[in-house]
């Protein structure tokens, strides 16, 4: 992937979930949705209730929208970190969703290891590389909705590119081997959520900052309302508006650089996966409260 010159980044305000989800679709100027099959990945990675998790109603947004576009086929896959993924989904109403909007459902630890694509170490800080969902490779369209919230187990913030954690498998069906004991055991966590980024694309993501975590997280924490709902298609200039926003709101972990040496950032930047400064995002406020939030954005963006 290169880098590009500079990406856009959409702000709205949240106050009314179905129209910030439709105003960002319609202004991201996505096109040739029609008879596409869609990859989904929301953010499950506990029971908890929003902003832990994926609002359902951001997600039921999103599927309408998607509906009303004419795609072929929407699929939500997902791999829970904390407790047991499908257990994790019924508490959270997510399979009578799916059944009531007419999308289907993948519950990624009892996929068959050759729904899996290896992914080699090569020159990433994985000992023995990774593996990644297959339906992320495959699919036409690949749609994220991400949270805004610190992590407070090692990745500092987890935003669109730590979602993308939730793609890889923790265990390969007949392997015993644990990725994520790899992960979440490894000084280079951070690098390595970078890392999983760089082996597949997004064509849209919404982050829902409505309410985020400042600390704790991701689970639990001490909640704020930003009000806000962003999309990207670069996940870098995406995640660096989130911790700009986290920053606004006195998050302490994020205080310690600039945001574009915080080691997810940097890393997947150095990686192509996105741009490569703060000076390339292009804020695009969509109302008034968002044209306010976006200049104190700004603001945090360049800071030291």
């Amino acid at each position: 992937m290169n880098p590009a010159d500079s990406s856009q980044v959409l702000l709205v305000d949240s106050s009314d979930r179905d129209a910030a989800v439709r105003s960002l679709f319609e202004n991201a100027g996505l096109a040739g949705l029609f008879g596409k099959s869609v990859a989904l990945k929301a953010n499950f990675n506990s029971a908890d209730p929003f902003p832990a998790s994926t609002h359902p109603d951001t997600l039921r947004a999103i599927v309408t929208l998607l509906k009303e576009a004419g795609v072929r086929e929407i699929t939500l896959a997902e791999r829970s970190g904390m407790g047991d993924t499908r257990g994790n989904l019924e508490r959270l109403g997510i399979f009578a969703l799916a059944e009531q909007m007419g999308f289907n459902v993948i519950v990624l630890d009892d996929e068959p290891k050759e729904r899996w694509a290896r992914v080699a170490r090569g020159d990433t800080h994985w000992l023995r590389g990774f593996y990644l969902s297959k339906l992320f490779l495959e699919a036409d369209v690949v749609i994220q909705t991400c949270c805004l919230k610190t992590h407070r187990f090692g990745g500092h913030f987890t935003m669109s590119l730590k979602n993308s954690v939730g793609l890889v498998a923790k265990k390969i069906p007949g392997g015993h081997y644990d990725y994520m004991w790899e992960l979440h055991g490894s000084p280079y966590q951070r690098l390595m959520i970078a890392e999983i980024n760089k082996f597949y694309r997004v064509d849209f993501v919404i982050m829902d900052a409505a309410e985020a975590f400042i600390s704790g997280g991701p689970d639990k924490g001490k909640g704020v309302e930003p009000g806000l709902r962003l999309h990207g298609q670069d996940r870098v200039a995406l995640d660096a508006a989130g911790a700009a926003i986290l920053r606004e709101f006195g998050a302490s972990g994020l205080m310690r650089k600039p945001i574009f040496e915080q080691d997810q950032i940097r890393r997947a930047a150095e990686l192509g996966v996105g741009i490569a400064s703060a000076s390339a995002i292009e804020l695009t406020p969509l109302d008034e409260h968002s044209r306010e939030a976006a200049a104190r954005i700004r603001t945090m963006l360049m800071q030291a």
